[in-house]
């Protein structure tokens, strides 16, 4: 079977990582002792959990003081992902008006199971956690994330605003990644990469590993508080299931800007500069529809909100003030 470029990559950093004095400290299989909720807190705030019909559990952060239209944070997916990832701005906010943030289907401590992980299942998570709060809302959505949430936007009205941080789906496909096969979603590719899953996914969630990809995200130095939960998170039972179908391609929407981005009806920035792992070719196409907005956060990759905050925020707090 023919495995793309991006795939023969992972392999080959699975083979180098799996020769390297790193792996001897995760090699090991999942420790059956271990659940997803027994992982400590990514935020402040309350854990809450809602149940997903044919998923299982979802979790979800909460801090519902403050005033205001509430809040919904979504982290980005890769190998270690989770809402640790949306910290800066949930400090931020949090307290000041009611905050919440997902942790999708998979990943932080969500259930992990061994199923099929699709974008069709995040948005659902994302709809039933809206449903849970019952209210309108203002969304951010990190890069993956971002598509999750626009899928969602489309057919939920309560998504009041959609803010963007570095998202993918607005380019053109780098590396074979952000585009999943037309044909089969990914499946194919899936499947190969399933057949060396455990050792592959042993070596992306090696410290080396996590320090390199998240050094591709931030400008300066790497947040260590980010470093120490991913390692912690994609130590979890059943972590590597969801990241495989990431990998593969399969949580991709295939044309996200024609599918998603171009149908949304409601308010949208995109906040954004450089990133290593997606583009923004058709930002200019997305800009010019009534109610997009775009704002360059300098200095940055593709996570604008850990080191440059304060600009994030008043971007944010403008689009916001600008669509109560």
């Amino acid at each position: 079977m023919k495995i793309n470029r991006t795939a023969r990559g992972l392999l080959a950093l699975a083979a180098l990582s799996l020769g390297a004095a790193a792996l001897a400290q995760t090699a090991g299989t999942e420790t059956a002792t271990t659940s997803a909720s027994s992982l400590r807190p990514a935020l402040s705030g309350e854990r809450r959990f809602l149940t997903l019909p044919g998923f299982g559990r979802v979790a979800y952060y909460a801090a519902p003081g403050g005033t205001g239209r509430p809040l919904l944070l979504t982290h980005s997916v890769n190998a270690a992902a989770s809402a640790y990832e949306m910290k800066p701005l949930w400090d931020a906010y949090a307290g000041t008006r009611p905050v919440y943030a997902l942790e999708w289907p998979g990943f932080g401590s969500s259930d992990r199971p061994d199923i099929r992980y699709t974008p069709e299942l995040m948005a659902q998570a994302l709809s039933a956690l809206l449903a849970e709060l019952g209210q309108e809302v203002d969304v951010v959505g990190l890069s993956l994330g971002g598509e999750f949430a626009a899928r969602a936007a489309l057919a939920d009205p309560r998504i009041r605003t959609l803010a963007l941080l570095s998202p993918s789906g607005l380019g053109q496909p780098r590396n074979g990644t952000q585009q999943a096969n037309a044909a089969d979603g990914g499946t194919r590719l899936y499947r190969t990469l399933s057949a060396v899953g455990t050792p592959l996914y042993a070596a992306l969630r090696t410290r080396p590993s996590i320090e390199y990809f998240l050094s591709r995200s931030f400008r300066g130095p790497v947040d260590p508080g980010l470093v120490e939960y991913a390692l912690e998170t994609s130590r979890q039972p059943g972590a590597k299931y969801a990241p495989l179908y990431f990998i593969s391609g399969g949580l991709f929407t295939p044309d996200a800007y024609g599918d998603l981005y171009s149908k949304l009806r409601v308010p949208a920035a995109v906040l954004y500069d450089r990133d290593a792992f997606v583009s923004f070719d058709r930002l200019p196409l997305f800009t010019a529809q009534p109610g997009v907005s775009a704002v360059r956060i300098e200095g940055t990759d593709g996570l604008p909100h850990f080191e440059k905050l304060a600009e994030v925020r008043a971007a944010l707090d403008a689009f916001w003030a600008a669509n109560r």
